[in-house]
């Protein structure tokens, strides 16, 4: 997959806005926050990617999808039509997206990380959660989380009663207790995406290694020709990651 920047033209990347937490009264804010931060970027925007837990919890039944978060759906909606592509990551909150997006709004859902050349700078971009060495108990609850025959049973689950079960396990999981821990550099040597991103280059070459989960922004040097960037989070920090086709940036946004 390519992507040909025009003049003036960037590529946007954010992560972790968690929708939905800890209180729909701050999730609100943060919405119409990252909702003004997409209108700031949408004349220059060549594609925007959204990696992964967008929302601090999603499942799609059948016929039905979590109540809120309309503010944002609705200014994706006018992205698309404005002809900008938007490209959704699932992270380990809102793994169990399915279809909706694409269908809806002709926005491609990615479970795994992709690569992509853009103005022929390669990239390696995905949400993160499972990569590199460690962290062995989330792996096992991702397979059973995945497994289609446990999805087909929680669907089951009567929407009221299997939302609301989700959402409590949600909020009590380590990645949003963010006041508690993640905003601390641990060493390289510590660091398990910057780890994997280093067994990927030693096989094949990115220019830039594009993740979000960390909940901490990193650029971090993989080798001369390449870089391993975090895109931080939005709970509190409103970070996000810009490329101009030369040159790829980590920003804060302060609108």
């Amino acid at each position: 997959m390519n992507i040909t920047l025009k003049p003036h033209q960037k590529i946007f990347f954010a992560s972790d806005f968690h929708l939905g937490t800890p209180d729909a009264q701050s999730s609100r804010k943060r919405e119409q926050k990252i909702v003004r931060w997409l209108h700031s970027v949408s004349d220059t925007a060549a594609a925007i990617f959204l990696v992964g837990d967008i929302f601090d919890f999603w499942f799609e039944y059948d016929k039905v999808i979590p109540k809120g978060f309309l503010r944002f759906t609705a200014k994706i909606t006018s992205l698309r039509e404005q002809g900008i592509p938007i490209f959704f990551f699932t992270g380990n909150h809102d793994l169990w997206m399915r279809d909706y997006f694409t269908e809806e709004l002709g926005i491609p859902v990615f479970h795994n990380p992709i690569d992509m050349e853009i103005n022929h700078k390669k990239f390696l971009i995905g949400h993160g959660d499972g990569l590199g060495p460690g962290d062995r108990k989330y792996k096992v609850l991702k397979k059973i989380f995945t497994n289609p025959a446990c999805q087909w049973l929680f669907k089951w689950v009567h929407p009221d009663i299997g939302i609301k079960l989700a959402q409590m396990w949600s909020r009590n999981s380590r990645l949003t207790n963010l006041a508690k821990m993640e905003h601390e550099f641990k060493g390289k040597e510590n660091e398990w995406l910057y780890l994997y991103c280093q067994e990927v280059e030693n096989k094949m070459h990115f220019d830039y290694y594009v993740f979000g989960h960390r909940h901490l922004p990193l650029t971090l040097e993989i080798s001369k020709n390449s870089t391993y960037f975090n895109l931080g989070e939005w709970v509190t920090q409103n970070q996000y990651g810009e490329f101009d086709g030369e040159a790829f940036y980590l920003k804060t946004f302060q609108g």
